[in-house]
């Protein structure tokens, strides 16, 4: 298992048997093997692997078998992947890759979630359609493409393909948001701990007591 910033991505030993057509059979088979199982099995979706991203180290290449009727030859061989997975109340570090009326998209790795309009924030937003952004009623935060976030996987819908898979996110729980989001509550009783030592922020303690 490999951690990649702060997604995870698995390697996997898989064992298949290939089927080679009579045209590749005067080329060397560990590259056709390799070319025919990235075709077959790159960017597709496994229910339980997740998304295959790459096909790498094919190995263990049996001799040949022939099938009445069938001019393939059939090999059995072993190969290793690497996918990238998704896990309902996973929370990761993603990036917003596109803004709509009813809410935003974040990039996780090769997938793609939707931040509902009302699970980016506890506030009431509105869009701006002539900027891109959500702008938050009382708070003022906004957030738009580009933005860096941490975000919680609320459900996953893994279908055969990248394009067809659905995965809702949200970013309301404590912790979640942009990063300036996160910090606010440290900031806010920072300014807080100031102005009670010093009479105004800044001010050094005892400042009220007045000499003789």
């Amino acid at each position: 298992m490999l951690k990649l910033g702060e997604i995870l991505y698995y390697v996997h030993t898989i064992k298949d048997t290939l089927s080679i057509p009579p045209e590749y059979f005067n080329k060397d088979i560990a590259a056709v093997a390799e070319d025919l199982l990235r075709r077959k099995y790159e960017r597709t979706i496994d229910k339980d692997l997740g998304v295959i991203l790459t096909v790498f180290n094919v190995r263990d290449i049996s001799d040949g078998i022939i099938m009445p009727s069938d001019p393939s030859t059939h090999h059995d061989l072993k190969f290793d992947v690497l996918t990238f997975n998704l896990e309902v109340d996973e929370v990761f570090i993603g990036q917003i890759s596109e803004m709509i009326d009813f809410g935003c998209f974040a990039r996780i790795g090769p997938l793609e979630g939707l931040i509902h309009l009302s699970q980016i924030t506890g506030d009431f937003m509105t869009f701006d359609r002539k900027t891109g952004t959500f702008v938050s009623k009382n708070s003022g935060r906004t957030i738009k493409k580009g933005d860096d976030i941490y975000a919680k996987v609320s459900t996953i819908s893994m279908k055969n393909t990248v394009k067809d898979t659905k995965i809702a996110l949200t970013m309301r729980p404590d912790g979640l948001g942009k990063k300036e989001w996160i910090l606010e509550p440290e900031r806010k009783g920072n300014q807080r701990f100031d102005r009670g030592r010093g009479g105004k922020r800044g001010g050094p303690p005892g400042n009220s007591r007045k000499g003789k």
